[in-house]
């Protein structure tokens, strides 16, 4: 049963509407007037309330334009790699009609009778949903329009020209800087109250600050270290203040899981700020049939060999580890492996035995269990709340911008990610002896990072990589580390060294069989079984373009499995941009594109 009573989701009043250009029109003349409704508090509330507009559990498939997945659908930044962008072909978010919404609250909120704190609060938390709402246009565009109030038709500000990004972030940093002096800490559930604030600060400025320092062709480098320094503020304030703790029972091959199948995450203490679902109140959130392997998505091979052992010694450390079968690979693992992916012996609810990983084209093999709820009870499945904001994020963030402003230490790392470590059971980081030892293999694919802490900074990518994965966090974060090349190497999925036999369930008695591309699979009785007596699934190996069922990168020389062919080229800086799109710029020609886009 869920704990929440006062949780707000309100389909208040349509307050905007499409102007002739979707660019910011006048606000809708049959919606409510300024003069009637900006009265009460109740009149705050509401429209503020009608602003809400959280991640769910469709973040689950965020990691799709990364190098944590492979998928079949039709990604932005992969069309980008493999096609001729442009901005005829790029169109879509150019959409300000959520900022219209916010500046017409900041344009009226001071007409209510009421105390100033009161206001404030509202306006913090008006103030606190532009700069989430700008932090997405300089993810995206980095120079942007910056309006800070509603415009009309005629107003000469529609047709200006991108402010430069420096002060457009300043602006939002104002924006976070008021929110954290004013919003509340108490808040309706399910609501961002003071601490989800001043996550959301840490996160823009932990953003900006290695944005800045990694990427060159912003000439802001020289103010990377104003924001890392706010990042370590912010999530400091949040470590501080007491009022959350990492949730950790003592047991490690279930802790880490637990906030990703919870009925009830209001009342844990890691979440900063929840999502919550509840079927029986009209909130379903099930992506079961989304995340498990056999729709557009499947885990990479890489991702799997970035977890580091139970001992915390590197799994790429290990001779032929690229070369593991996928029993091998999951043993002896950091246990959040598993919690993230179906290992060996995971059995599905209603299942008599183990599941068998399904082998298909374009897939990787590997099987997504984060997002995933293994009940047959469909009120269970669809009111699995959604972790917006967790302290895992404060901590990770603290690290890391203290590694790079080169002042981290062993007590900051045994109070932050270290906890992390502690939880899934594995031993803690010692700053000394990975700073002496850099993982090379991590070290290749941050070729950036330099400098006395780069061994510590790595591996708190490392950190951050695995306890974020397949949350929708990864690509952003390639983006601000400089790291978009990684995006050209094509995600490929278990290896098989040949035709044969295989054992998927980790019980040493073969589930499937590979066989050659010339060989029809037979007939269900004419199967083979296997010693269980159970009936082994047949697969035809082969390349790409072959009339096969599994792709394997030798054919039936064996390999990993590859997910496609298409060469991908990440044009630096070009590609970390997108185009403002061509019929804006048609529209207003004040709308220069940047970094070589047409």
């Amino acid at each position: 049963m869920k704990k929440f009573t006062s949780y707000i989701i309100i389909g208040v009043m349509v307050i905007s509407a499409s102007c002739k250009k979707d660019f910011l029109d006048r606000y809708p003349q049959d919606a409510i007037s300024p003069e009637l409704f900006f009265k009460t508090e109740e009149d705050l509330a509401l429209y503020v309330n009608g602003l809400l507009d959280l991640p769910g559990t469709g973040e689950y498939l965020g990691d799709q334009n990364s190098d944590n997945a492979a998928t079949t659908a039709a990604v932005e930044v992969k069309n980008i790699m493999i096609g001729s962008p442009s901005s005829q072909t790029i169109t879509n978010g150019w959409d300000w009609k959520r900022l219209r919404d916010v500046n017409y609250f900041l344009d009226n909120y001071n007409k209510a009778a009421v105390t100033q704190d009161i206001k404030d609060h509202y306006a913090g938390l008006a103030r606190y949903y532009r700069a989430g709402f700008y932090f997405d246009k300089i993810i995206r565009y980095s120079d942007v329009p910056w309006y800070g109030r509603s415009l009309n038709p005629g107003d000469p500000d529609l047709f200006k020209g991108r402010d430069p990004r420096a002060m457009v972030v300043d602006s939002m940093m104002a924006d976070l800087v008021f929110a954290t002096t004013h919003i509340r800490t108490s808040v309706p559930s399910g609501t961002p109250g003071l601490w989800a604030a001043k996550m959301l600060y840490a996160r823009i400025a932990l953003f900006e600050g290695t944005y800045r320092k990694y990427h060159p062709e912003l000439n802001l480098t020289g103010t990377a270290a104003r924001f890392l320094d706010s990042a370590r503020v912010q999530a400091q304030d949040i470590i501080n203040s007491g009022n959350f703790t990492i949730y950790n029972t003592g047991k490690p091959d279930q802790d880490y899981a637990a906030l990703f199948t919870s009925q009830d995450l209001l009342l844990n203490k890691e979440v900063i700020l929840a999502n919550p679902y509840d079927m029986n109140k009209g909130r379903s959130g099930s992506i079961n049939g989304n995340v498990f392997g056999d729709y557009e998505q499947s885990v990479s091979r890489d991702l799997v060999q970035t977890y580091l052992m139970k001992d915390g010694k590197r799994f790429t450390d290990i001779p032929g580890y690229d070369k593991l079968p996928f029993v091998a690979e999951f043993q002896n693992r950091d246990p959040r492996m598993r919690q993230t992916l179906a290992g060996p012996g995971f059995t599905r609810a209603g299942d008599a035995r183990p599941y068998i990983q399904r082998l298909n084209k374009n897939f990787t093999g590997y099987h997504q269990l984060k997002g995933y709820t293994n009940s047959t009870d469909q009120v269970i499945t669809n009111s699995v709340d959604f972790p917006v904001y967790r302290y895992a994020e404060a901590l990770l963030t603290f690290a890391e911008a203290k590694a790079e402003l080169n002042t981290l230490t062993q007590t900051d790392l045994d109070q932050s990610v270290n906890l992390l470590r502690t939880r899934a059971g594995i031993p803690v980081l010692d700053l000394a002896t990975s700073n002496a030892n850099p993982d090379p293999v991590q070290a290749a694919k941050y070729p950036d990072v330099t400098g006395a802490m780069k061994g510590v900074l790595l591996e708190i990518r490392r950190e951050r990589r695995i306890e974020f994965a397949m949350e929708g966090y990864r690509y952003n974060d390639l983006m601000r580390w400089h790291a978009g090349k990684l995006l050209e190497k094509i995600p490929e999925g278990m290896y098989f060294p040949g035709l044969g036999k295989f054992d998927l369930t980790g019980d040493g008695v073969e589930d499937i069989i590979l066989i050659d591309k010339s060989t029809d699979i037979p007939a269900e009785d004419k199967k083979e079984k296997n010693s269980l007596g159970i009936t082994l699934v047949y697969y035809k190996a082969g390349s790409i373009g072959e009339s096969v069922t599994v792709y394997l990168k030798n054919g039936t020389a064996g390999g990993t499995l590859v997910t496609e062919t298409n060469l991908r080229k990440f044009t630096e800086p070009k590609y970390y941009y997108r185009p403002v799109p061509y019929t804006q710029v048609a529209l207003n020609p004040a709308l220069k594109q940047i970094f070589d886009w047409q």
